[in-house]
C-alpha cells in the first residue's frame, strides 16, 4: 500500500512522517497487519540488522512512593500487595546485576521508587554504579530515579552512568488525568537535564491507559523531538489495587501497530519492547521482534514476566541474534554524536555473556514502567508467586476481541520469603 511504501522510504532516510501518516498506521486493519509489520521490519533492519539488545533492571528500592501515578502499584495509597523494601546495598545490587549480565544483558537499569533522589541518594547510586562496573567490564548502566534536581545528572555521569531513563508516558494533553503530583513539564525537564549532562536519554511511553490514537502519536512525536536514544514502549499491566486495574484496552494487533508507529517516527533509535508484552502480545511476541531491536528480560518490579531462557529461545527461534559485547547499539551517525556529547554520554558497546537462568529483570508498564516518580521499565530477579485472579471471560472470543483472561497479572514474590532481586 502507498502509505507503507512512503513510510519505509522516509524511515530509510530518517525523515519524520506526518502526523496523518502516523495516525493512519494505528488505523490499519487486521488484514493489513502483516504488511505493517513487514514495512516496519525493513526500517528496523536498515539501522539495526537482526540484533536484539538485552536489558536487565535492578529494583534498588521498592514501594512506598509519594507520587500518585494511576498505573503504578507502588503509588501513594496503593492497595496492591507488593514487595516493599528500602535501598539495596551496592554489593547486593551488583550481585543482582551479575545475573542479568550472565543472561546476555548489555545494559543494567537501576530503578528506585520515589519522586526523585536526594543528593545523598545520588551518592548512594553512584557507589552502586561503581560496584557494578568493577564486576562487569564494559556493561552499560542506566539510572532511573525519578525527577532530577540541578547537578544530579552530572554527578551520575561522573559516577559512571551511561544513560538516564525517565518516561513521558502519555501525551501532554492527557498527562494530568494520570498523575496529579507532578507535571508533564517536570518529566521533560528531567530528560533535558540528562541530555545536557552527556547521558544517553532513555524515555518512552505506556499504552493502554485509555488514551486516544492522537495521544499516542503526540507522545511519540515528543520523544523524537527530545531526541531520546532509547524509546521503551510499555503496555499497561492493570494491577489490582491501582486506579487502572480494570483498563484492558489492548489486543496483540493493536500493540503491534503501536510499535510500528513508534518505529516509523523514530527509525534509527533503540525502540525497546518493555513492560506488559507477555500480557498483551502473548503468542505474537516474536512478531514484535521484527519491529523493535531491544527488550527487557524476565520479571518486572512487582510482577512476574516470561522466564529469561524463554526470551532467549524466542529470539533464536524467530531468527534474530542477541547483540554481543563490542557491538555498538546505535547506528554510526547517532553513536558518533553521542560520543561527542559534553561528558561522553550515549549508548556504547556494553558487555554481554552467554546463557541465562530462569528469570531476569524487566519493566512493568502498568505499575512500574515509569515507576512512580521513577520511569524505567522496571524489574529484578525472579520469584514464583501465585497468579492473581482476573475476571472470567468466555472460553472463545471473536477475532481481535479483548482477552484479559489469557494472562494473569502475577505478583513477584508476594506472600513469599524470597529476597529482593533473588
Amino acid at each position: 500500500m502507498d502509505l507503507l511504501n512512503t513510510l519505509v522510504d522516509k524511515g530509510l532516510r530518517r525523515e519524520l512522517p506526518t502526523r496523518e501518516e502516523a495516525l493512519a498506521v494505528l488505523a490499519t486493519s487486521d488484514d493489513e497487519l502483516l504488511d505493517v509489520v513487514a514495512a516496519a521490519g525493513k526500517v528496523r533492519r536498515q539501522w539495526f540488522g537482526r540484533r536484539v539488545k538485552l536489558n536487565y533492571l535492578v529494583n534498588l528500592k521498592s514501594g512506598l512512593c509519594p507520587e500518585d501515578c494511576s498505573y503504578c502499584s507502588q503509588r501513594l495509597g496503593s492497595k496492591a500487595e507488593i514487595l516493599k523494601y528500602t535501598w539495596l546495598k551496592p554489593e547486593e545490587a551488583s550481585q543482582a546485576a551479575a545475573a542479568g549480565v550472565a543472561g546476555g544483558a548489555k545494559r543494567v537499569c537501576l530503578v528506585a521508587s520515589g519522586r526523585g533522589p536526594t543528593d545523598r541518594d545520588v551518592e548512594r547510586v553512584g557507589k552502586t554504579i561503581e560496584a557494578i562496573k568493577e564486576q562487569n567490564e564494559g556493561i552499560e548502566v542506566c539510572a532511573c530515579l525519578g525527577l532530577l534536581s540541578d547537578g544530579q545528572a552530572e554527578k551520575l555521569r561522573e559516577a559512571g552512568a551511561d544513560a538516564y531513563n525517565h518516561n513521558l508516558n502519555t501525551s501532554e494533553a492527557t498527562y494530568g488525568q494520570i498523575t496529579k503530583t507532578h507535571t508533564y513539564a517536570d518529566r521533560v525537564d528531567t530528560v533535558e537535564k540528562a541530555h545536557a549532562a552527556g547521558l544517553s536519554a532513555c524515555s518512552g511511553l505506556i499504552a493502554g491507559m485509555g488514551e486516544s490514537d492522537e495521544d499516542l502519536v503526540d507522545v511519540v512525536f515528543s520523544l523524537r523531538e527530545l531526541d531520546a536514544d532509547s524509546v521503551p514502549v510499555n503496555f499497561l499491566i492493570p494491577f489490582e489495587g491501582t486506579p487502572l486495574a480494570k483498563e484492558w484496552n489492548l489486543t496483540p494487533q493493536r500493540c503491534l501497530r503501536i510499535l510500528a508507529m513508534a518505529r516509523f517516527v523514530c527509525p534509527d533509535v533503540e525502540v525497546r519492547l518493555a513492560g506488559g508484552r507477555e500480557v498483551h502480545l502473548r503468542s505474537l511476541q516474536p512478531l514484535a521482534l521484527n519491529i523493535v531491536n531491544s527488550i527487557f528480560l524476565g520479571d518486572y518490579l512487582t510482577s512476574e514476566g516470561q522466564a529469561g531462557q524463554a526470551d532467549l529461545d524466542m529470539i533464536a527461534d524467530a531468527g534474530f541474534e542477541v547483540e554481543g559485547a563490542g557491538t555498538t547499539t546505535l547506528p554510526a551517525h547517532r553513536s558518533d554524536l553521542a560520543d561527542a556529547a559534553p561528558a561522553g554520554g550515549g549508548c556504547g558497546s556494553g558487555g554481554a555473556a552467554s546463557l541465562c537462568g530462569s528469570g531476569a529483570g524487566a519493566a512493568s508498564a502498568g505499575d512500574e514502567a515509569a515507576g512512580c516518580g521513577s520511569a524505567c521499565g522496571g524489574c529484578s530477579g525472579h520469584a514464583h508467586a501465585e497468579a492473581t485472579p482476573v475476571p472470567a471471560q468466555p472460553a472463545q472470543a471473536e477475532p481481535g476481541a479483548l482477552r484479559s483472561d489469557l494472562v494473569a497479572v502475577r505478583r513477584r514474590g508476594a506472600g513469599t520469603d524470597i529476597a529482593p532481586n533473588a
